[in-house]
């Protein structure tokens, strides 16, 4: 049997609503001293490829930064642009799409443990990527971006990988369950 490469009604629905959900988790944001916030957007991108699969999952991460740099304010404190890729956080958001990629890797396995190790190299991707624009823009070494960007968001991030793993399961559970599956 052929796989079709176009998105059904079904799949683009889904890639809207994560798109959404991850616009909407930008806004939950904590500033932080050195103009890199935390947010729960790290959380809704890989739970989108957790649950949406590598293809989908990087589509709703892709969607959701055209839209920030066309302008649309979904980024971190409602801000968007092309400016914002030349910030402070432009590495961060050029990493999303992986990092929802990486996930829907670790997920398609379908064990915790395999997910878990894909959600780290997934967070592992986002912070080089995030520390070394943030060393560029700003002039910092390498070291002390990771002092500033990566070592004070490390617990959370822990507590994020954890819930994703937790809530994937339970939403994708729950798609299945109503017949609005991914597979």
């Amino acid at each position: 049997m052929i796989k079709s490469k176009t998105l059904t009604i079904r799949e683009l629905c889904l890639i809207s609503l994560f798109t959404a959900i991850i616009a909407v988790c930008a806004q939950v944001s904590i500033p932080m001293p050195y103009g890199v916030p935390m947010t729960l957007q790290t959380l809704a991108i890989p739970l989108a490829g957790a649950v949406l699969g590598m293809k989908n999952g990087t589509i709703a991460a892709l969607v959701y930064v055209l839209l920030g740099l066309v302008g649309v304010p979904v980024f971190a404190g409602f801000s968007g642009g092309i400016g914002m890729l030349f910030g402070r956080t432009g590495g961060f958001i050029l990493a999303f799409p992986l990092m929802a990629f990486t996930a829907g890797v670790g997920a398609r396995s379908g064990k915790k443990l395999w997910l878990i190790l894909w959600l780290v190299i997934g967070a592992i991707a986002l912070y080089i990527s995030g520390l070394t624009v943030f060393s560029i823009v700003t002039s910092s070494s390498p070291a002390a971006s990771f002092m500033l960007v990566v070592v004070p968001f490390l617990p959370t991030e822990v507590i994020k990988i954890i819930i994703v793993v937790f809530l994937s399961n339970l939403i994708k559970h729950a798609l299945r369950k109503r017949g609005i599956n991914n597979d």
